[in-house]
């Protein structure tokens, strides 16, 4: 009976009592972790398919069209579906509550979600009905090259990703014009003030002048820390949206032009320009997305868990102001094992610009875990062991990816798994999520009106067997990669069997953990809370924490 009444009306959630902003914020979250579950699925098809004869699956998940349609669509649920939808939440959440004023537009915050809801859906099936599959994506001339796909195909697949980018820029406007508003503590602040604060050059001169013995240049910055971090990645996230946008774009021209019987010749772009374009915006996602949003979630995290002003703020905002150039410069290490690529631009952008990302990132943990050491003793909550975990999985994938940012390493590691694995797996599935659970178990009493978490047990077996899931599959795949196993490559026949099964495996742990996790979620809030989220609020107020 108990049971029953939990999952049907929650532990204490009311989903009448919230107010929009709240609303929209759950709105965005859950359609994340059912995006996650979606990804964690095809993951361990994939998984499971590359076990060889140990897979257990019907033979149509090993035929190639089916397979490499799946690989095609993981990246795009995983990345924009699931991920895009969890930071924007948070970030649209936090910025009002952060700088005590109401976010620009709730409708501009639902119109977010339901655009990057249904961009995702479409570029997912494109794959599934139609096995749309160029891998890579938009990268140049697979997308537009007919004699391979459906033209419907890629046409659906672009529109999807078109409408995840434009989700993605009214998220931008979202977040911009909510920190540019004369209102509440910055009335009196000129919009010169705002931009060197998001922009952390505020902190560039406090050090500066601390240095040759001056005054601060501000004791009071405009922008808290996190919102500087959040201003400062949001510029990568516009500059990331524009280029993916009009690789997009360029794509569907050909594939419209298809469609109307006209075939354009795929040669007359030149490849080599459209690579370093393509690869300077994308690689902006890790820049933007992951870097730096992550190391204002740390520095948030940390002072909050700890109760301790962070160390070393001025350099912590000089940093982000660091990042700003490094993010710009280092896309050529995409490209060390491309031939024509000049051998100055793997040099200096691909190897030598790449390894200040070691220290920005490196600094940003070393800021975050000496302000936790100084609020000793804490408490091992749960946010503080996901933040602890986000920690590991940063500290060994950045590593990972300078590793093989160096042309002597590149011929060797290039298109293995460790790339996919070793490096940005663990970075987004441990060192990303683990810092957004540990958020979201700090805004869950904020954002559900002080819901109880149905489970702490439940919360404890999710962070156990996601960390261990994801740093398993990470190592194991990476090592295979040092083995030689290729990253988007199809094996059958059981090649690299231990590794591929030990990857099944610990697959299997991170989507049993998310189905965990989802679990304590609904037990949390009750089937009949999960559909109130989706109602209209009776508070249509976005103000959210500003009386706080």
């Amino acid at each position: 009976m108990s049971f029953m009444k939990n999952l049907i009306h929650g532990t204490n959630f009311d989903a009448d009592s919230l107010n929009a902003l709240q609303k929209v914020t759950l709105r965005a979250v859950v359609m994340s972790f059912l995006f996650f579950g979606l990804v964690a699925i095809e993951g361990v098809i994939m998984r499971l398919v590359k076990t060889g004869p140990a897979n257990p699956l019907p033979k149509m998940f090993s035929h190639p069209d089916h397979f490499f349609s799946i690989m095609t669509a993981h990246p795009i649920v995983g990345i924009f579906g699931s991920t895009y939808q969890l930071v924007f939440a948070a970030f649209m959440f936090l910025v009002p509550y952060l700088t005590k004023k109401p976010l620009y537009s709730v409708k501009l915050a639902n119109a977010v979600w339901l655009l990057i809801t249904i961009g995702t859906a479409l570029a997912w099936f494109a794959a599934f009905l139609w096995h749309y599959a160029p891998l890579y994506t938009l990268y140049w001339p697979l997308p537009a090259d007919v004699h391979q796909f459906e033209t419907i195909g890629g046409i659906v697949f672009v529109v999807g990703v078109a409408l995840i980018m434009i989700g993605t820029l009214g998220f931008i406007y979202n977040i911009y014009a909510t920190i540019f508003q004369r209102v509440g503590v910055h009335a009196n602040k000129t919009t010169k003030e705002l931009l060197i604060s998001g922009f952390g050059i505020d902190g560039m001169l406090n050090l500066i002048n601390k240095l040759r013995g001056k005054e601060p240049y501000t004791k009071e910055p405009a922008l808290s820390l996190p919102v500087v971090a959040i201003f400062r990645g949001t510029v990568d996230t516009f500059l990331d949206a524009i280029v993916i946008l009009g690789a997009g774009i360029l794509v569907l021209v050909y594939l419209v032009a298809d469609l109307g019987g006209v075939q354009l010749d795929v040669h007359s772009i030149d490849a080599l320009l459209y690579k370093n374009y393509f690869w300077w915006g994308l690689d902006l996602v890790a820049d933007g997305l992951v870097l730096i949003y992550v190391a204002g979630s740390w520095y948030l995290l940390a002072t909050l868990i700890s109760g301790q002003k962070l160390f070393m703020e001025n350099v912590a905002r000089a940093a982000l102001m660091l990042e700003l150039l490094v993010s710009w410069m280092v896309w050529s290490h995409h490209l060390l094992s491309d031939q024509p690529q000049p051998e100055m631009m793997k040099l200096v952008s691909g190897e030598m610009v790449t390894a200040f990302e070691l220290l920005t990132q490196g600094l940003a943990l070393f800021i975050t875990l000496v302000t936790l050491w100084k609020g000793r003793p804490l408490k091992m909550s749960m946010e503080l062991k996901y933040l602890l975990g986000g920690l590991i999985g940063f500290g060994l994938a950045v590593p990972a990816g300078i590793i093989q940012a160096d042309m002597g390493m590149n011929r060797v590691l290039h298109n293995t798994s460790w790339i996919s694995f070793a490096h940005f797996h663990i970075a987004l599935i441990v060192g990303l999520y683990m810092t957004l659970y540990s958020a979201l178990y700090v805004l869950w009493p904020l954002v559900t009106n002080n819901t109880q978490m149905y489970s702490k047990k439940l919360s404890n077996t999710h962070f156990w067997m996601y960390l261990i899931g994801g740093l398993g599959m990470g190592s194991v795949l990476g090592f295979a990669g040092l083995e030689g196993a290729l990253r988007r490559h199809l094996y059958v026949h059981g090649e690299f069997g231990p590794y591929m099964i030990l990857g099944a495996i610990f697959g299997a742990m991170i989507f049993i953990a998310w189905a965990i996790f989802l679990y304590n979620i609904v037990m949390s809030i009750g089937l009949k809370g999960l559909v109130g989220i989706f109602m209209p609020a009776k508070d249509k107020s976005a103000s959210y924490g500003i009386e706080d």
